[in-house]
């Protein structure tokens, strides 16, 4: 029994521009399919026309769509809105804007169960705490009286992935459902959906950038760009044995967690948009492709093979793909002095009720270094502190006790001056970009912001954004784009872009990573160090994702419940970890 069919399936703006382009796809109960492929390649779109909340001006212009032998396409609106949430469930990809920010979490999770047909109050309050329970998040009744946004970003994912199964779903779609999870959350996450999907033969539609993720989790994966699958077949033989190019420059473009350290494959430029790839002829990925050859500016392959299937005129040449070793990361000098002393450092919340506070320790007194150049990297579970210590640094929190010198000067009391020593010397990449980018500025000028404020003429603003758009991997079209037009890999990139405007001495980076495909991510890593070698520029490195870490930092702090647990050079804590919950992460992520 097939739940899902999806044939010759096409989508299209209204004045005929493909987004996708005559998909063929098929899901059986209790199995997932991974979607995977750059952002703007379609993965999401997908979802959008199962659920036909497509952005205005797209309609799907062929082909059929099947849920249950129903046709989705064609439903009338009353009876798809009763699959929605009950039959067919979503993770979106975004936590911090998916979760409504005046509600607390129990109002919204009362509001969903009453969506799904529960009446009685009380019953609704225990499936919450069940609900949440079930994604392995502590104190559930506390957390049904907090606020979105006094949670982590991971916190508000696993609420979201808790209310997406507590209908018993038949098919979830998961888009990029453990962006924002680190690797011991996120192992817990996916053995919890393979407990649901046993329990209730739940279908799951994987939407994700991350192929070793996608390695673990899916049956089969289907590889999308420019809105076609270039290849599919069973997910270990896809990933072992990739017959098309895309496939293979995906890979290598994704860090390893052990064995030598390599350089990562950056695709050139990046995808072309919709208007463009109406007007190619041939294969789509032709203009990037590292073997691409006259026939294939020509001739447009279709799908062939047999369980795996391929869109390429030479697969035998793929595996040719690769790269070199890459040389070791160059640690700062012990002797320079320190950009940034922390000693002591703590911060205490009082949370609760006006008449019942009490108060939690989010940082333990930490003391740390940052050198000019230097790296440093900030692991560990989501709400052991990592974030509260990053905001801790750019004074979005004043410490509880301790000192932070930046630059040689005291910031830890905070006052204008130690804003203003803080504006010249820091800037910040926020883990949501969505909830971090105004709205309704153009992209040139929220990337060119700290040159706004400091008078520079708009013409030099537009040369810098210009140039910052490129650097990030982005069209010089984009700059007069908003926020909304954006996908959600290119708003993180442009989040970096206006933190790197001004070149600052120390970035303050919080999971800039995590909403990027991996060949983004390889082209934002080789600017980083780029830009470290250039003009010594530090770094606290936030990140869940260890492979990441591994490849970019010299050195790593290990945070437990707000506790430096462990530190270290990044090679040596990984390969010779003493403390047990490195270890646990470590596995976790292997």
């Amino acid at each position: 029994m097939t739940l899902l069919i999806a044939r010759r399936l096409s989508v299209a703006t209204a004045d005929g521009v493909p987004v996708l382009r005559g998909l063929d796809l098929s899901l059986a109960p209790g199995k997932v399919l991974g979607l995977v492929g750059e952002s703007g390649a379609g993965k999401s779109m997908i979802g959008r026309a199962i659920a036909q909340l497509m952005p205005t001006g797209f309609q799907v212009s062929g082909g059929t769509l099947h849920f249950d032998g129903r046709d989705l396409v064609r439903m009338p609106p009353a009876a798809r809105r009763s699959l929605l949430g009950r039959d067919i469930a979503f993770i979106p990809q975004e936590p911090l804007t998916a979760l409504n920010p005046v509600l607390t979490i129990g109002a919204q999770m009362d509001e969903h169960f009453a969506h799904l047909g529960v009446v009685k109050r009380e019953e609704r309050l225990a499936r919450a705490i069940l609900a949440l329970e079930a994604v392995h998040l502590a104190d559930a009744p506390d957390l049904l009286a907090r606020y979105p946004h006094q949670l982590s970003g991971g916190m508000c994912q696993r609420v979201l992935i808790a209310m997406a199964f507590a209908s018993r779903p038949r098919l979830v779609i998961a888009d990029e459902p453990t962006t924002a999870l680190d690797v011991t959350i996120q192992a817990r996450i996916v053995t919890l959906m393979a407990e649901l999907q046993k329990r209730d033969g739940t279908a799951v539609l994987f939407i994700t950038h991350d192929l070793r993720l996608a390695g673990r989790i899916c049956d089969d994966i289907a590889v999308l760009y420019g809105g076609s699958i270039v290849e599919e077949g069973p997910a270990r033989q896809v990933l072992s044995q990739p017959q098309h190019p895309y496939t293979r420059c995906l890979q290598l473009a994704n860090p390893a967690l052990s064995g030598p350290r390599r350089a990562l494959y950056a695709l050139p430029e990046q995808m072309p948009g919709l208007r463009a790839l109406a007007t190619l002829s041939g294969c789509r990925f032709a203009p990037r492709c590292p073997l691409a050859g006259a026939e294939c500016r020509e001739t447009d392959p279709p799908l062939a093979g047999e369980t795996q299937r391929a869109a390429c005129l030479q697969p035998y040449l793929t595996p040719g793909i690769t790269t070199e070793t890459a040389p070791h990361v160059v640690t700062a000098r012990a002797e320079t002095a320190a950009l940034v002393n922390v000693q002591g450092v703590s911060k205490t919340y009082q949370t609760g009720t006006l008449f019942r506070r009490r108060a939690t320790l989010a940082v333990k007194p930490v003391d740390f270094r940052i050198a000019p150049g230097e790296f440093l990297a900030v692991v560990g579970e989501s709400g052991s502190g990592k974030s509260t210590l990053g905001r801790l640094l750019m004074g979005l929190e004043r410490p509880t006790t301790g000192a932070i010198r930046l630059a040689g000067q005291d910031v830890a009391a905070g006052g204008e001056a130690a804003r203003r020593h803080r504006l010249k010397t820091a800037q910040m990449v926020f883990q949501d970009p969505q909830s971090a980018l105004n709205p309704r500025r153009r992209v040139a000028d929220i990337v060119t912001q700290a040159l706004e404020a400091a008078g520079v003429d708009r013409a030099t603003r537009l040369r810098r954004a210009t140039e910052l758009l490129a650097e990030m991997g982005l069209g010089a079209e984009l700059a007069a784009r908003t926020p909304s037009q954006l996908s959600g890999g290119q708003r993180q990139r442009v989040n970096i872009a206006r933190a790197l405007c001004t070149l600052p001495r120390l970035l303050v980076a919080d999971e800039i990573v995590s909403g990027l495909d991996v060949s983004v991510q390889a082209q934002l890593l080789a600017l980083l160090l780029r830009l470290r070698e250039q003009h010594e520029f530090a770094m606290l490195f936030i990140s869940h994702d260890l492979s990441v870490v591994r490849h970019l930092c010299d050195r790593v702090l290990v945070m437990y419940r707000g506790e430096i647990v462990e530190h270290g050079p990044t090679e040596v804590v990984f390969t010779t970890p003493r403390h047990e919950y490195t270890r646990a992460l470590l596995e976790a992520a292997a």
